[in-house]
């Protein structure tokens, strides 16, 4: 190595270490030293070039990326900048400070190296795309613009852009690159497609899972909504069970009234039975009257407007809503309604709540009508006995 090539090297080391900003994870000592092993790997295995051009690329190599230090967007021209202000201080003939600013500007991946010596440099600089390491050093690439607020690439936009640098953007010069270091980059963009295919057969599978999830959810509330249904289906069919019960036990008594007893009241012995049949008729009519009105329906008019399908007032699954109405003005309604689940979910959840509130006028009727029958049977029942005893003792 010569005096020159060795005082370049101590200027960058220590410009790197005590200038470079810490941000940089790749653009730093190490990556330069790694160009300048590599650069001199290329350099044993170059033909053609003098010892003049070996020493212009050792100081290229070295200086290449110092520009960082002042400018990072245009690093090569800074880079140029600081090498010529260094090597001019060296006393380097001018000529060959150009030399070295063209090598140092080959490195950018939008300019075609054109001589041997950028062709060289531009190899050794992407030496990394070859190697095995490189998921690392691409990785340090990318948290480097992300510390410094340069780019935020996701893993899966960063893995693009390795997959356009690689199969596309850079290609090695050199014939001993090309041979030493061609086959890992080919390994290092098959591994990058087949990762790409993973992705999108893992993304696939991740949308199936979404779309049966969200399946599976749906099929959840109808079911919901089918139970709901069906649970207040079968408590009115209770309601009218027990109000039919209650109306037919109630009738059996006012038939044996009327059948047994009325007839025996005229008979003066038989007198004080005139008021307890009394109140046990009333009582049983009360009840009957009550259980006609637990499932006695409520008749509407079965007409709906355009308007009421809007604003979402009708229920469109109950009879009562439609049953008076022409059938193409129901079916235009339905056929709105079924095109929007949410629009059917709220013709559900109308119908439901109409069901609850019918279910809740039955029971409360009922329960009334349970209660009457109750009290009168024991108000009755007392008056026989109060009438029997009163009778007995007079």
């Amino acid at each position: 190595m010569s005096e020159l090539v060795q005082r370049t090297q101590d200027f960058v080391t220590d410009l790197l270490i005590n200038k470079l900003d810490p941000n940089f994870l790749y653009h730093n000592l190490r990556h330069t030293q790694r160009v300048v092993k590599n650069t001199k790997v290329l350099i044993e295995n170059a033909e053609q070039l003098s010892t003049e051009e070996q020493e212009d690329l050792l100081l290229a190599a070295w200086l290449h990326d110092t520009g960082y230090v002042s400018d990072a967007a245009k690093h090569e021209a800074a880079s140029c900048v600081i090498a010529r202000e260094v090597l001019q201080k060296e006393g380097l003939d001018p000529g060959r400070v150009d030399r070295v600013c063209d090598m140092i500007m080959a490195t950018n991946l939008d300019i075609e190296p054109v001589t041997l010596p950028q062709k060289i440099l531009r190899d050794a600089d992407c030496s990394h795309l070859g190697r095995p390491s490189f998921a690392d050093t691409s990785e340090l690439l990318r948290l480097e613009l992300l510390r410094r607020g340069e780019a935020d690439y996701s893993p899966g936009a960063w893995r693009e852009e390795n997959i356009k640098l690689l199969s596309a953007k850079h290609h090695y010069y050199t014939p001993y690159a090309m041979e030493l270091w061609q086959a890992g980059k080919d390994e290092n963009l098959k591994a990058l497609l087949e990762e790409e295919k993973k992705e999108a057969k893992k993304g696939k599978k991740e949308k199936l899972k979404a779309k049966y999830k969200y399946e599976y959810s749906d099929r959840g509330v109808q079911t919901m909504y089918r139970i709901a249904l069906n649970n207040h289906l079968r408590l009115s069919s209770i309601a009218d069970t027990k109000a039919n019960i209650l109306l037919s036990v109630n009738a059996i008594i006012i038939s044996v009234a009327l059948s047994n007893l009325i007839p025996k009241l005229d008979n003066p012995s038989n007198k004080f039975l005139v008021i307890p049949t009394m109140v046990l008729l009333f009582f049983s009519v009360i009840s009957i009257i009550f259980a006609i009105m637990a499932t006695r329906p409520n008749i509407t008019t079965g007409k709906f407007t355009e308007a009421d399908v809007k604003a979402k007032k009708v229920n469109l699954l109950f009879f009562g809503t439609f049953f008076g109405m022409p059938y193409d003005q129901y079916r235009e309604a339905i056929s709105e309604l079924i095109h929007n689940n949410d629009d059917i979910y709220e013709a559900l959840t109308r119908d439901l709540y109409n069901l609850g509130l019918v279910l809740g006028r039955k029971y409360k009727l009922l329960r009334m009508t349970y209660t009457v029958f109750l009290i009168g049977t024991i108000i009755s029942v007392v008056s026989f006995i109060m009438a029997y005893v009163n009778f007995a003792n007079g």
